[in-house]
């Protein structure tokens, strides 16, 4: 590793937190001061001239007492941040364009509250939360999913400006979490399921034979459903009489990449079996997924599903 990277590593602790929870000491704590406290300072430094220049006592005193004020609340600051635990939370997967949500406990050991605490990843969308003394709080980081697959959103940057803004406290907190993203679903007509048997069971027209009663023989009816037996018992005054079936050949559906419309694209065609995947779930067709290298057996169910997009979503 470069000598600059190790240095990098060093000071700004860039690498992943193995051991939850993830306490933040003072070594990974920075501060600096804001805008507002630099312009704050600039304005002292005027007033002392100032003073000097004239000998205002007040002006002095003045000077003195808001210099005083700006360190106490660099130390608030920097205490808003300190012995802070943070410990990731359960991830909801998400399809891609979708945002992700990663859930973050945050837990306060100390006497004194936790104010206007933001955490973002990089430079997205930051969330705020405050933490009561001696209690904890999750909030959910929002993080962008643009493409499928294992999203990995980086390190947090959980900074504060509490009380007065004008210093700002960081740190980067960086624990081993990613997000599942699935293709984005594209609704098309799902594909013709084939009817299967079932061992040990035997199967007419009209599906499996559990017979339920009879039913007057209509012209296209096939001759070989007749009850002849019925029949024969009156058969001068007595219609011919059809023997009736319950049920029906199970219907199961298999999804593969071949039934996607050959003109579109890789990305395309995961995206089309993702929505047959939701379709068939929710009209509650058994269906399996092939891919290559892989293949699930027709089932249903939401452990199936999650199954088969998580396939989708990290085929390749």
């Amino acid at each position: 590793m470069p000598l600059i990277q190790q240095l990098r590593q060093w000071l700004f602790r860039f690498g992943r937190d193995e051991h939850l929870p993830i306490v933040l000491t003072q070594r990974r704590i920075f501060i600096l001061p804001t805008r507002t406290g630099v312009l704050f300072g600039a304005v002292l430094c005027i007033m002392l001239i100032g003073a000097i220049n004239y000998n205002l006592s007040l002006g002095y005193a003045l000077v003195f007492l808001l210099a005083g004020l700006g360190i106490v609340a660099m130390v608030h600051t920097f205490r808003n941040l300190v012995a802070l635990r943070l410990t990731p939370g359960r991830v909801e997967p998400v399809f891609s364009g979708e945002i992700a949500r990663f859930h973050m406990i945050l837990e306060n050991e100390h006497p004194q509250a936790r104010r206007a605490l933001d955490l973002a990843f990089g430079h997205n969308e930051s969330v705020s939360v405050d933490i009561l003394p001696g209690a904890q709080a999750m909030i959910a980081i929002p993080c962008p999913a643009p493409t499928r697959g294992r999203l990995d959103p980086g390190r947090i940057t959980l900074s504060t400006r509490y009380p007065l803004g004008l210093f700002c406290a960081w740190s980067y907190p960086h624990p081993r979490i990613s997000c599942l993203v699935y293709p984005n679903p594209i609704e098309t007509p799902l594909p013709p399921p084939s009817a299967v048997s079932h061992t040990g069971q035997r199967h007419g027209d009209n599906g499996q034979e559990d017979f339920t009663g009879l039913r007057v023989r209509q012209l296209n009816d096939s001759p070989r459903h007749i009850a002849w037996k019925a029949v024969a018992r009156d058969i001068e005054n007595r219609p011919l009489l059809i023997k009736q079936f319950a049920g029906g050949a199970a219907q199961e559906l298999w999804l593969d990449l071949s039934l996607a419309p050959p003109n579109s694209g890789p990305e395309m065609k995961l995206s089309i079996l993702t929505g047959w995947v939701i379709a068939a779930e929710r009209t509650q067709t058994r269906y399996g997924l092939r891919l290559p290298n892989l293949e699930l057996a027709p089932d249903l169910g939401n452990n199936h599903r999650n199954a088969c997009l998580e396939a989708l979503a990290l085929y390749g």
